[in-house]
This record gives structure tokens, sequence and C-alpha cells, in this order.
């Protein structure tokens, strides 16, 4: 497969009820049971909603139910296109950006970019991590004040794993403390694996939970140790940062758990980015 062009996405989806049919197809099929009266059939397209009916007892579905769509005045196309959007960008796109594409109110884009990035990150989930992973944590936003490493000022801490070779899952964490830390590495890294970490003393004792830990020592000067270090996940921290000050200046605490998943949700597709879209709308 091939991304699309824009030509290709609008020649595909022309309007409103083209996108309508796909939803209905993609959710509950061509030919299905009537929930209510239990007849097989096809569902036909009614004038008066957004919905299929039953040829037998009228039963209507309305494929938007249970979707980012539900409940938004928004033309589906516009969505579809939101979507298309996301999926062929590097580094995301700002309301501002959605609102001149669009043709829709700022509050309108906001909330359509919220609700896409809310949707990427259940669509990645939490797979579990296996083999060497590399553990780190970084700030993002405002102003450090004061010293000292565990100091956040009034920026955010991201905690993150990077398995080699494979996914990475970020999380954001009030603090850097080890009674935060440790618990997110258990719940994510298979027993057995390789943590490589720096000498934050959060990270200690990870042998006794079943993980061989290696580190190394950044504050003597020591960046990589044989196998271990922690470069790959640096590397992440650098190109997220790179693109939230590109692409949106200013993320606030509160939705940047949002867009730290986005751009997980990015990476852990970055051999197929191709089928980012269609991924998107078939796990509506």
């Amino acid at each position: 497969m091939k991304t699309l062009t824009v030509q290709e996405f609008f020649k595909r989806y022309p309007d409103d009820d083209t996108c309508l049919e796909y939803l209905m197809r993609k959710r509950h099929g061509a030919v299905l049971d009537c929930p209510k009266c239990g007849k097989q059939g096809k569902f036909h397209r009614t004038k008066r909603h957004p919905a299929y009916e039953c040829a037998w007892c009228g039963y209507e579905i309305y494929p938007m139910v249970g979707t980012i769509f539900h409940k938004s005045h928004t033309p589906l196309q516009k969505w579809f296109y939101a979507l298309y959007l996301f999926t062929t960008t590097r580094h995301g796109v700002p309301a501002k950006e959605l609102q001149r594409q669009l043709g829709v109110s700022y509050p309108t884009a906001l909330r359509m970019t919220h609700e896409i990035r809310k949707h990427m990150a259940k669509v990645d989930g939490e797979t579990p991590l296996a083999g060497d992973i590399e553990a780190d944590e970084t700030y993002v936003g405002g102003k450090a004040k004061g010293k000292g490493r565990g100091y956040k000022g009034n920026k955010a801490i991201v905690f993150g794993m990077l398995e080699r070779d494979g996914d990475v899952m970020t999380k954001v964490v009030p603090n850097v403390r080890k009674r935060t830390l440790q618990p997110i590495i258990a719940e994510n890294v298979e027993p057995g694996g390789t943590v490589h970490t720096d000498e934050l003393r959060s990270y200690s004792g990870l042998e006794q939970a079943g993980y061989t830990h290696k580190t190394v020592n950044h504050g003597a000067g020591e960046y990589v140790d044989g196998s271990s270090h922690v470069n790959g996940i640096e590397g992440y921290w650098a190109r997220l940062k790179l693109s939230i000050r590109g692409t949106h200046v200013h993320v606030s605490k509160q939705h940047l758990e949002k867009y730290v998943k986005e751009f997980e949700y990015r990476y852990n597709r970055r051999k197929r980015p191709d089928l980012m879209f269609e991924e998107l709308l078939t796990n509506l």
C-alpha cells in the first residue's frame, strides 16, 4: 500500500454519505441479523437521520455511535479528512491548521484534534516490551526553577521506555521517584528483560523485580558502556520536543499526555506509515 494522495482521498470519500456507508460496512457489515426482529438482510440508508434501517421492522443503526464522530455536528467527510491530515504528516496538525483547512471554528478544530489524539492512543494500546529496554525521563515545557535533576519547577515530566528495534511506551508522570517509575516498568516490561538506565537512584532495585539492570553514569561523563546506553530513548526525546516546538510551540500540562501518545503512535508505526489512516478508520 501507499499513502493516499489528496486527490485519491477525495475521490474515495467524496461526501458524507460515502463516509457513512464506509462506517456502516466496516462496523456492522453489508448484511446482518437485525438486533430487534432477528431477520437477516441489508439495512438501507434512511433520509431522516445518519442511520440505516432494517427492511423488515424499521430498526435503525447509527454507524457513528461509539466513535469519535458521535454527537458531532461537523460533517463526517471533514472528520475523515482530519484523520487523513493527521496520518500524512510527521509532526502532527495544530488546531489552527485544521481550522484553516476544514473551515470550522477554532473550538471545533481543537476538540477534533483532542479526540483524534485520544483515538490514536487507544488504537496504539500498551503492548508489553521485552528484551533490551532503555528507560529514561525528560522535562517538557515551561522554565526550570531551582537546581537539581528532580526539581521540575513548572515543567512537565514524561517517562519513557524504548524497546531496541521495537516500540516505545511513554507516560506523563508527577515525579521521578522510585515508587512512581518502577511500577510502570513492572507493568509494561516482561520479566527477564534487560533494562538500561542512567544513574538515577529511582531505578535501583530492578534486579529484585526480575530484570537485568545496566546503567551508564551521565554525571561522570559516561554515555556508553559496552552495549549499555540510553541513546535511543534520548534521541526519541529530542524528536518529540522538536515536534512540539516546531508544530505546536507550546502544549499545556493538562493536554500533554495526548500529544505524547500521538507521537508514540507515529513512532510505533514508523515502518508502515501508509497503514495509519486505514488503521484508525478500521478501529473506530
